[in-house]
């Protein structure tokens, strides 16, 4: 799988479950006034993202790569969480079409099939983009490429159609800086500025039941690459170029802050009568600053009536193509950050931050980890599940250790296993049931293997 920055240019300087669902999702469409899509939740959905951003007539998604399925505290997160995925790079061209007109859906698909089991909607990511294509691409000539773009189009489409949201139909076609011109790509330097058009009619042809959205990065506030996307847009819709969405990425850094008329942008494009999105989002940083900075996006969606959702660009920390600045919700135990419980509070959700506590109907829990003894080869850990405020009838906790080390034995506990033989899944040995505010402990054998880092512990599930 490819592993390469979710929408762009990776030398660019500002740019980029087993647990039970605490929603709902009723029948996908649109608000009558707004246009944005209509999610809605349990009675008891606002203590998760995507369920609180239902209640505000919004989706809250993230990116998934499909190597991370089998993780169980990923698929656990992703599960409770959201209600959007976006494939991270499963359905970008190198992915699909490596070789000319020779199809392979299969990592995309099973991301489509684990949304479509959990309730959740899809955005197609990306169809026309200057960035990992296959050598062939730009190999061809100007009537080759145009017939070779129309077909990808149209072949990926037609395999998931009905199946997805929105589509990201041309992805990146400006240059960064003052020019606001469009960037140099196999696409503008053979077919010429009219092959954004013809990717986006061809589009609609393919599939008229998805949105069909341009998406682009350092567009956030107004500035000529911005501003040159305004006039495209409202020239196709003046025309009748079936456009209906704009992706805002929204990869924000302190050198790249939050603009300050990010939501008056968001507006002026809204005001076209197109939805917007924010399609990327990630923020560096930590504690009350970055929670501050994930506040002001929330507000400005929520303030712009046809600003249809938000997704962030990965659930864990730990797998962000900018880890090292640790831009996401999620730390890489899965904890949730001071950033998630703003995000939540902005959304109008409660009972967020509780640094890996779960579950559904007022059940909650809580893991915690401490090293028990240690010997040359190998440690014991011992994980304590405690209830909330409430009695809960069972639990489960994933146990994430580092290869090359095993687990090799386990205590007052049901263990199961990823196909890794890296993430433990344990579930209670008649020790299920506790009363509120009462905890229970199991324990594990680790054996190191020449690595004695301590394993990833994350959220507690409770039922």
């Amino acid at each position: 799988m490819v592993n390469s920055p979710p929408g762009g240019d990776p030398a660019r300087p500002s740019a980029r479950s087993r647990a039970r669902r605490a929603f709902t999702l009723a029948t996908a469409g649109l608000l009558t006034a707004a246009g944005v899509l209509s999610l809605a939740g349990t009675a008891d959905a606002a203590t998760t993202l995507g369920a609180s951003a239902a209640a505000k007539g919004r989706y809250f998604g993230t990116a998934v790569a499909a190597g991370h399925l089998g993780e169980s505290a990923y698929a656990s997160t992703l599960d409770t969480e959201f209600n959007m995925v976006t494939p991270e790079n499963e359905m970008k061209w190198d992915a699909v079409e490596g070789t000319r007109n020779s199809f392979g859906f299969g990592p995309a698909d099973q991301i489509v099939s684990h949304a479509q089991g959990k309730g959740m909607k899809v955005r197609g990511h990306t169809l026309v983009w200057h960035s990992q294509l296959p050598g062939w691409v730009g190999g061809l000539g100007a009537d080759d490429l145009r017939s070779a773009m129309n077909n990808h189009i149209t072949k990926v489409m037609d395999h998931y159609k009905g199946k997805i949201y929105a589509w990201d139909v041309v992805n990146e076609a400006y240059q960064d800086g003052s020019s606001g011109a469009r960037r140099s790509s196999p696409f503008q330097d053979k077919l010429g500025s009219g092959f954004i058009e013809e990717a986006f009619r061809t589009a609609r042809a393919a599939d008229s039941g998805a949105k069909l959205c341009y998406n682009d990065y350092n567009t956030d506030g107004q500035n000529a690459k911005s501003n040159a996307v305004y006039a495209m847009v409202k020239d196709f819709k003046q025309r009748g170029v079936p456009i209906d969405c704009v992706g805002f990425q929204s990869h924000f850094n302190s050198n790249s802050p939050v603009p300050g008329d990010y939501q008056a942008n968001l507006q002026r494009f809204a005001d076209l009568g197109v939805d917007v999105q924010i399609t990327e989002l990630d923020i560096e940083g930590s504690g009350s600053a970055q929670a501050a900075s994930y506040t002001k996006v929330v507000n400005a969606c929520l303030a712009v009536s046809r600003c249809a959702g938000m997704t962030v660009w990965g659930v864990t920390d730990k797998y962000s193509w900018r880890s090292s600045g640790t831009p996401l919700l999620f730390d890489g135990n899965y904890g949730k950050k001071p950033a998630y419980t703003a995000v939540l509070t902005a959304l109008g959700g409660s009972g967020g931050g509780g640094g890996g506590d779960g579950g559904s109907g007022g059940a909650t829990c809580t893991a915690t980890y401490v090293k028990t003894d240690t010997w040359g080869d190998r440690f014991n850990g011992q994980v304590t599940v405690k209830a909330g405020s409430s009695a809960i009838s069972g639990w489960t906790v994933p146990v994430t250790v580092t290869s090359p080390q095993k687990v090799s034995a386990t205590w007052n506990g049901s263990p199961s296993w990823d196909s890794s033989g890296n993430v433990m899944t344990m579930r209670p040995n008649g020790n299920g049931n506790l009363a509120a505010g009462a905890s229970v402990s199991f324990g594990f054998t680790v054996m190191t293997n020449g690595n004695t880092s301590a394993p990833s512990i994350g959220a507690c599930t409770a039922s």
